[in-house]
This record gives structure tokens, sequence and C-alpha cells, in this order.
């Protein structure tokens, strides 16, 4: 069973969007820790959280801890200083310190060893008398406002304080049924804790004193789960002990068939930085190793810069130990899982010699562009040119034969009087120019109706449409089998390109789980920006893949050339927000497939590590090609298929309110297509910046004024 993630909500996630992804990532339990939330916040708070987000809360105690009181600035403590610790609440300074509750200061004796704050800060108690406890510092340090204090003994403070009360009534109210008890010290504590939420609420009870680690089993038996706290444990124990006594926590929670949590530096480091030490995974790895059953995350989601982050880094460590027997690299934890469950890869190991023993095929460069996409996981998890059994299955089912979905067919046609090898042998895939590019394994060499296919595919036989000339041109025999690339194509868009595993590794190495796509072969205009733009912040993504087709086009589409060009213009704009957008060409080409290509292409952008995909107004064909709902009614037909859709009808420029808007009326009012940018190069004027950016249109005839095309002729 995977580790549970259980997050503390504070100032740096208590919004909307972080809530939403958190619970995207899978966290078990949202944690609102009472000792740092005001009692006359706790209803607030709650509200949040039940408003955005499906996730139960669990309120956490203050329980029987000492505090320092308010201090307008830290406090600095001198070595051989002295410093008053007060039971009366007033405003902290460099010799006295507010402590509570307030009969936590009644309680100290003369020689007590008092510890604040984690760094270190210690008094010892000289002198006791009338509220005033008198300590001389022992070991100076800053100590600021609501600071854990430890004393050295035991001393009695009620394991429910009044404003834990308090905030349970206002809990229970709100249906919270999750609450964790602090400093849980006996089994009366437990009991105590039962009796105040109800027999229907589950009672976390956390380890983090002597007291505690003495009566673990009376706790555990009482509890419905332990949580270690080794933050709070470590001012009475030593630290280097920790490791062992949770290990020995763990396997004794566990005999009394209780799950475990673990919490407190974890990922410390990242409340400021964006990534974890090596010793702070290594950390979270032996945790789970030890047999934890959960990881809570404090400071690191409560006020830390990252909190996505972090829960993402933790659910990184935690797939790598669920699959720490897998090869390295074999899995990407926190990016979508590649359609079939794992992403293809098939170079091939051939030598020079085995393959100039193998029989030449010389195959057009899109057939060519397929192969290598099939070898390098685009079109995962078809490994290779598709037999008879696995077209029908895509035509019929818009599923391969083992049930992954796929709707794009992938085919290899060949000429009627061309010789192939027989079953189980080989052949080389062979440019124009000669160069072996792939090996195919044959598996089967068939022929199909032409028209039947075409209505099948394109859901029209006219030659009319691109898609089906072009089949036709083609001929209706069609080679199958395995694929294995040799030679990657040398295109002049090749610099740009990615394969899927080196785009989730990029996305990793930024830090990114949520990624939306958008695909295209246009240069960019203002109605593509809009759109990038607006799905980036439905999405509530971490960053944006510009990924447009740099293949083989129509005559009048775009140069790749210039549509890559044009990207690159406005990143060096500004136009998308600074580290969230990665562009990369795809070496691909247009199908005109309708709805087919548009689940075709969310599905290779999941297996490129997106989990979104942005879907315009007649995308994966022609206007008026297709119904403008088409794509829609494919999705909902097909359900959940990894990766989610984000569709946006005609966009168009409203003036009066200078933006740019969505409406069902398909006009193509506000869109720049080729035919526009043409007919503005060729008559020497300039579209109006709303239309199409204006250091785009400068680039654009820049090209054109140093003899380069940016149509394809």
């Amino acid at each position: 069973m995977p580790a549970k993630i259980l997050c503390t909500i504070g100032p740096a996630s208590l919004n909307r969007r972080t809530l939403s992804r958190l619970e995207a990532m899978g966290v078990s339990l949202f944690r609102i820790n009472l000792s740092h939330t005001a009692l006359e916040d706790v209803d607030g708070v709650i509200a949040f959280l039940q408003a955005h987000s499906s996730v139960p809360v669990c309120l956490d105690s203050e329980g029987a801890q000492v505090r320092t009181g308010p201090a307008t600035v830290p406090v600095r403590l001198v070595d051989n200083g002295f410093v008053d610790f007060l039971s009366e609440t007033v405003p902290g300074e460099d010799s006295r310190l507010t402590l509570t509750p307030p009969q936590a200061v009644g309680q100290l004796r003369r020689g007590d060893i008092v510890t604040l704050d984690f760094n270190g800060a210690a008094a010892q108690v000289v002198a006791v008398a009338d509220g005033v406890a008198h300590a001389r510092v022992v070991n100076g340090g800053l100590v600021g406002t609501n600071k854990a204090v430890s004393v050295d003994r035991e001393i009695e403070l009620p394991a429910i304080s009044p404003k834990d009360r308090g905030a349970i009534a206002i809990g229970l109210a709100r249906g919270v049924r999750v609450f964790a008890l602090s400093f849980a010290g006996s089994g009366e504590d437990v009991e105590a804790m039962r009796a105040l939420v109800g027999p229907d609420s589950t009672v976390i009870s956390k380890i983090e004193s002597l007291s505690g680690l003495a009566n673990l089993d009376t706790i555990a038996t009482g509890s419905d789960a332990i949580l270690i706290d080794r933050g709070d444990m470590s001012r009475q124990v030593p630290i280097e002990r920790i490791p062992a006594i949770q290990k020995s926590i763990i396997r004794r929670v566990h005999h009394l068939d209780r799950p475990v949590y673990v919490a407190t530096n974890l990922l410390e480091s990242m409340i400021h930085a964006s990534s974890p030490t090596r010793a702070e995974v290594n950390d979270v790895f032996n945790t789970l190793a030890d047999g934890a059953d959960g990881l809570v995350l404090a400071a690191e989601t409560a006020i830390g810069a990252w909190p996505i982050q972090c829960v993402a880094m933790i659910s990184r460590v935690a797939h790598e130990f669920a699959h720490r027997n897998d090869p390295p690299g074999a899995g990407f934890a926190c990016l979508p899982e590649p359609n079939g469950g794992a992403l293809v890869n098939q170079i091939s190991t051939a030598t020079p010699d085995d393959l100039a023993r193998l029989p030449a095929l010389v195959v057009s460069e899109r057939a060519l562009m397929d192969a290598e996409q099939i070898a390098v996981g685009a079109f995962s998890p078809i490994t290779g040119f598709m037999d008879s059994e696995t077209l029908d299955s895509v035509l019929r089912e818009y599923r391969t034969p083992a049930g992954a979905p796929w709707t794009m067919p992938i085919l290899l046609p060949i000429a009627a009087s061309t010789a192939t090898p027989g079953p189980g042998e080989r052949l080389r895939l062979v440019s124009a120019s000669g160069t072996t590019h792939s090996v195919v394994e044959v598996s089967e060499d068939f022929e199909r109706d032409l028209t039947a296919l075409s209505g099948a595919w394109f859901g029209t036989a006219s030659a009319d449409h691109p898609g089906v000339a072009r089949l036709l041109a083609g001929g209706g025999r069609f080679l199958a089998g395995r694929v294995h690339l040799v030679q990657p194509l040398d295109h002049p868009q090749a610099r740009f390109t990615l394969s899927p595993a080196q785009a989730r590794q990029v996305f990793e190495r930024k830090g990114w789980n949520r990624v939306v796509a958008f695909h295209g072969r246009s240069v960019v205009h203002r109605a593509h920006e809009y759109i990038q733009l607006e799905a980036l912040e439905r999405t509530d993504a971490d960053g944006l893949l510009l990924h447009p087709l740099v293949g083989p086009g129509r005559p009048g589409d775009f140069e790749p050339s210039a549509v890559l060009a044009s990207y690159e213009t406005c990143l060096a704009a500004g136009v998308y927000p600074s580290g969230r957008a990665i562009l990369a060409g795809f070496a691909s080409y247009p199908r005109f497939a309708g709805p087919r290509e548009t689940v075709f292409a969310s599905l290779v952008q999941r297996n490129f590590g997106c989990s979104h995909f942005v879907i315009g107004r007649d995308m994966g064909g022609m206007p008026g090609g297709y119904a403008p709902d088409a794509s829609r009614r494919l999705f909902d037909q097909m359900g959940d298929i990894g990766v989610a859709p984000v569709f946006f009808d005609s966009v168009r420029w409203e003036p009066t309110q200078r933006r740019f808007i969505e409406t069902i009326d398909h006009t193509d009012e506000g869109i720049a297509g080729p035919a526009s940018v043409r007919d503005s190069l060729g008559e020497g004027r300039e579209l109006p910046d709303w239309v199409i950016r204006t250091e785009v249109q400068a680039m654009l005839r820049t090209r054109v004024a140093a003899g380069q095309d940016i149509f394809v002729p």
C-alpha cells in the first residue's frame, strides 16, 4: 500500500491553486496545527479547506506543551547572562520571556534546564518566586514568539488545553473527524481525547516526549494511528538516538496493528530551496524502509516557498521506494504514466555489418518520422507499424487489442510490386538519400480496401480530403512489424526536438508535475497566446510545453523554421511567464483525421509527460471538415485516457474590451491564418498588433527579405 502524505496547511498553502494541486497529487490529510493557528481563525481555515478540497481535515492539538509568549522582535539570550521567565503576558525582551500556559512557570524548580526553540538556546533556573523564574543563560541564541519550550524533567500540564477544546468543538461542528493529540503521555490522555471527539472520530497520537516513549504501548492501543514527531522528541532525546528510536517505535506499533506516520525535518531545506539535499532524500527513503505508513510535511508546506514541489518530491521518493528493484530511471513518479504503462524504447544494437546484410526499403520522410516516434516512445504503447488485428481494433474500438486507448492507424504502405522478407525476418528502412534510419522486424504483409479504410479512418472516402488523398497515393498494401531506431532523422529543426524521456527529465528537473501542452503548425498569433496562457491558468499547471509540429506540411502551410522562430520571438519578448514555458518541436506531420487526431495528439502529449492538452476549434482536421463538437464527443465516449483536454471554442478579439473572449459563434474574426499573413506580407502592410504580435511580423519580414521561405512551397 502506498505511503500516505499528510500536509500541514499554512500561509504558503492556504490558497485555491495549491490545495487543488496537493489534492491532485494524492495528499491524504490536511493538518491544521493549533499551536500556530489562533482560535478565532480555526473556523475560517476549516471552511476554506472544505470549500476548495475534498481532502479530510485534521485538527492537531497544541497539547501539553510549553511555548514562548509574544515578542515584537526575536529575543537574544547571551551566554552567562540572565533571563526571567514570566507567567503574565508581557512583550518579550532581552531579559524576560513569557511562558504559556501560565501554570508552567509555577512548576519550574531551581536547577531545571529550560531549552527554547530548535536553535539550542538554554537557561538554568536559579530561583523561582512570585510567578517569575530567574534563570542563567547557559547557551545563547535567538528566541521568537510561540516557540516550543522543553524542561529536562516532566512537568504536569493538561493533555488538552482550553484552546484545544474550543477548536475541537468548532471542528466537530464543521464535520471534522480526524484529530491529532500532541504530546500524548499516557493511555489516559488518549482516552480524554477520545471522550471529547467521539467514537466515530480518528485519533492520531503523537509520540514526542519521554513519557510518550515510556507509555507507547498503551497509547498506541487506544489510538487509531501513531505519529512520530522527531522535532519535539529531539528536545528530550539526543538527536543521534532518534533514528534508532524511530525504527523501534515503528516495529512496536506495527506489532500492535496500528499505522505509523513520521514527521519533522523530512525536507527542511525546501522551505527555502526548490530541491532537497541528498541527505534528506536518503532520510525519506530510509524512513519508508523502516516501515512508515505515512510521511508528514510541516513547515515545508505551511510556510515554505515550494509546497507543491515538496509533495512532488515526497511522491517521487515514495515511487522510487515502491519500484526500488526496477532499472534506474524506469519511472516518473509525479508525471502521468505513459500510455500503456511504460515508454517504448527500441534502439537498434545491430552492427554496421549486420545492417549491411539486411534488405533495404526506401520510404517517405513521413514513414521515417513515424518509425522514429514509435522507437523513442512518443506513440507508446505502439511498438511497430500496425498489423491487421491492431488496425481493426483501433478503427472499431479506439483502443489497441490489449485495451490501451489509441485512435490513429500507424501504417507502413508499400508498393504492390515490392519484394519483402517474410514474417520474423528484418529489413532496413532507408531515406531517399540512402541513409539507414531504422529496422523493421516483419510480422505481417497485408492488403486493405482503401475506400473502406478511408471511411473508417477519416469519415470520408473523398480524394478531396488530404488524409484520404495521401492514403490513396500509397496503395492498399501494408507491412507490419516492430521498429528499432538506427539513426535519427537529420532535419533542420532537430535541435529543437526532445524525446518523451528527455521531456520528462526536463519536467522533473524543473519540479513540474502538471504540464499543459499546446500543439499546432502555425506561427504564434494573439489568439494562440490567449489560449496558451489561459490554459496555463485554468489548469493551475506548473508549466507549458509549446510543441508545434515540425514535419512536412501542405503547400501554403507555414514552414516549421518560421513557426519555431515565432515562438522564439515570443519567448524573448516575455510573452510567457518566466521559467514556465519550454519550446520543443515535434517531428511529425498533420493527418487531418479530425477527432481521431485530437485524441491521438493528446495521447502523444501524455507520453511526453503532459497532464493536460489544449484543444481548439477544428483541431486535427480542416475548417468545416468535422463537427465542432466531434472531439468532445469522442473524449466523452473514451472516458479517462490519462490526459485531460482543455477545450476552447472560437476565440475572437473584443475591441470594446480590448481583450480576447471565447464565443460559440464559429467565425474567423480575430484569427490570423496563413492567408492573412501571406497577403499582408505580399502587400507590404502590417496586420494589427492584436491579430499577430508586431515582433513576430517583423521577424517574418526579415526572413522574407533574406530570401528564406516562410511558407511550404
